[in-house]
């Protein structure tokens, strides 16, 4: 009974640690994969080839290319596509990391 609590227990512990999750800043409201997401703090969670944006109980699922550069960001930043009430997210870069989120290109609109 013990090897097998140790053992389910080491297995949840590989998959949570296998997903990777961030905090962005949205500065201004954007569309993603159709809703409409507010300025604010946001929960990024990335694990394969998905990314979750999380805001309370709102989340938004979208299709995301993970991309490690040579050099670390210094902070955090987003790049937007479009104008007006049509923006929407194409790049994110964590901070303190190599790491470049590029989302799908029909992701946002």
């Amino acid at each position: 009974m013990l090897k097998r609590f140790v053992l389910a227990f080491a297995i949840l512990g590989l998959a949570v640690a296998s997903a990777e999750s961030y905090r962005v800043t949205l500065s201004q409201p954007t569309k993603v994969e159709g809703k409409q997401l507010k300025a604010g703090d946001y929960r990024l969670n990335v694990e394969n080839s998905k990314l979750t944006i999380v805001n309370g109980k709102q989340s938004v699922e979208v299709p995301v290319k993970v991309q490690t550069g040579e050099t670390k960001f210094e902070s955090t930043s987003v790049r937007y596509a479009g104008t007006g009430d049509k923006l929407s997210i194409r790049e994110i870069r964590i901070g303190g990391t190599k790491t470049t989120l590029l989302l799908d290109e029909q992701a946002g609109l």
